[in-house]
C-alpha cells in the first residue's frame, strides 16, 4: 500500500512538472524554406515550400468531404492555404494573377483531436512558371496564410526570392 501511495504521489508530481504547450486559437505561421526542386532539365518548374504553423485548438485543415458552406466550391474558403504570386518587374515585386490559376490549396486535417495544440511543418510543391518567355529568369516569390476550420486568419508571410529560369 506504501508504494502505491508513493507511486501516486510520484504520478501526480511528475505529470504537474510536465509543461503542456499552448497556443492562440488564431493559427500562427513562420516561413522555414522555398526551394527549387530539380527536375532534371535547365528549366525550373516546381518548388517545394515549407511553412511552420502553430495553432491552440488544433482545427487547421479540411477532408475532401468538407465541401459544405462556407468550404463549398463557390466560397473563398473552400481553400484553407491562400498564396499569392509576387514577380520582380523593374527592381519592385509586383502581384502578378494568371487569369484561370490559383496558387491557393487545400491542407488537409491535420488533427482529429480538436481541441488541442498543434504544431508542424507543411510542406507545399508550387507550380513557379511564370508563362512568361520574354525573358530567360524571373525573381518570384511568395505571400501566404492559413485559414483555420473556426475561419480564424493566420498572419500573412513572405519566403525569400527565388531566380527561376525558364528557358
Amino acid at each position: 500500500m506504501k508504494n502505491w501511495v508513493i507511486f501516486c504521489l510520484f504520478v501526480i508530481l511528475f505529470s504537474s512538472c510536465k509543461k503542456e504547450e499552448k497556443f492562440p486559437i488564431e493559427p500562427h505561421i513562420e516561413f522555414v524554406s522555398l526551394t527549387k526542386i530539380d527536375n532534371g532539365t535547365p528549366i525550373d518548374s516546381r518548388a517545394t515550400m515549407v511553412i511552420h504553423f502553430q495553432d491552440g485548438d488544433g482545427d487547421i485543415g479540411l477532408n475532401e468531404g468538407d465541401i459544405k458552406p462556407p468550404f463549398d466550391t463557390a466560397s473563398i474558403y473552400h481553400y484553407n492555404f491562400f498564396i499569392d504570386y509576387y514577380k520582380k518587374i523593374d527592381g519592385e515585386f509586383q502581384l502578378i494573377q494568371f487569369e484561370g490559376v490559383t496558387f491557393n490549396q487545400r491542407i488537409p486535417r491535420l488533427s482529429e483531436n480538436v481541441p488541442e495544440s498543434i504544431e508542424g511543418d507543411i510542406s507545399i510543391d508550387l507550380d513557379i512558371n511564370s508563362y512568361d518567355l520574354s525573358t530567360p529568369y524571373d525573381t518570384i516569390k511568395f505571400q501566404c496564410y492559413i485559414v483555420d476550420r473556426a475561419l480564424h486568419h493566420s498572419n500573412t508571410v513572405e519566403t525569400s526570392e527565388l531566380i527561376v529560369r525558364k528557358r
